[in-house]
């Protein structure tokens, strides 16, 4: 039987790392946290469990969640962020694992919660995630802050039923900081990987990232906040290309 290690990264995520820890308990054989120095009660929650507890300076999305997996114990890993929880479904799948591995890793359908709706359409779901994998196998690549897990072969990857459940931003006003911070993040990450923003880009691929969730994936059946994770989701693709742009025209100052 083969053993897992659930591991998590955090910053300020009390309001959900309970039930995130919860979902774990009866899956994961250690669950290790790492967190970047938390200015609430997170590191209080964490404690309350059995849980490896690592204070580490945040490196980056990818650089942490690496960072993170370098500490666990088992080579079988369960990685989920602070805001996500297993819901009982995917916790059984992942359980029958230990006596049934077939893969390098599993796909997880991650099931979203916007301002207290589940999504059902557009990017939103199934937005499949690899999140149970062999780390000998399989690593945290992509451009800050998307980050994604690659494995070695694409061929050796299965699918788990059940859900992960994302309790993603509650208002509004915490989904426009998002947008505003990440995009920052996509531009100076184009940047340093020396990717321009030609006034096309600009144009073009906003509004093909709504139309292409909105239309296509179906997100207008979501209702208004339907509407809203599209035009943010062609708002935030806009932001990066504006502001790599901006970054491009300093650096050919300087």
């Amino acid at each position: 039987m083969i053993k897992f290690s659930g591991v998590i990264i955090t910053y300020n995520e009390e309001r959900y790392i309970e039930e995130c820890l919860k979902s774990l308990i009866n899956v994961a054989d250690e669950i290790i946290v790492v967190d970047s120095y938390s200015t609430d009660n997170t590191k209080a929650i964490c404690e309350k469990f059995n849980v490896v507890f690592i204070e580490q300076e945040f490196l980056g999305y990818i650089e942490q969640k690496n960072f993170a997996l370098s500490k666990a114990s088992n080579n079988y890993i369960v990685s989920l962020d602070g805001d996500e929880s297993l819901s009982e479904t995917l916790q059984q799948s992942i359980i029958a694992l230990k006596n049934n591995w077939q893969h390098d890793g599993y796909y997880c359908n991650r099931f979203n919660n916007f301002c207290g709706q589940w999504i059902k359409h557009s990017d939103w779901y199934p937005n499949k995630k690899l999140r149970v994998f062999d780390r000998r196998k399989a690593t945290w690549k992509g451009i800050n802050p998307h980050d994604h897990i690659v494995v070695d072969s694409s061929k050796k990857v299965g699918q788990l039923k059940g859900d992960i459940l994302h309790l993603t931003y509650q208002t509004y006003s915490e989904f426009n900081l998002k947008m505003e911070r990440f995009s920052s993040i996509s531009a100076e990450a184009y940047h340093k990987l020396g990717k321009t923003a030609p006034l096309w880009k600009l144009i073009w691929n906003p509004t093909w990232a709504f139309f292409k969730a909105y239309v296509l994936r179906l997100g207008f059946l979501d209702g208004f906040n339907g509407f809203m994770i599209c035009y943010q989701t062609g708002h935030l693709t806009f932001l990066k290309y504006a502001k790599l742009r901006e970054l491009y025209r300093k650096s050919k100052r300087s």
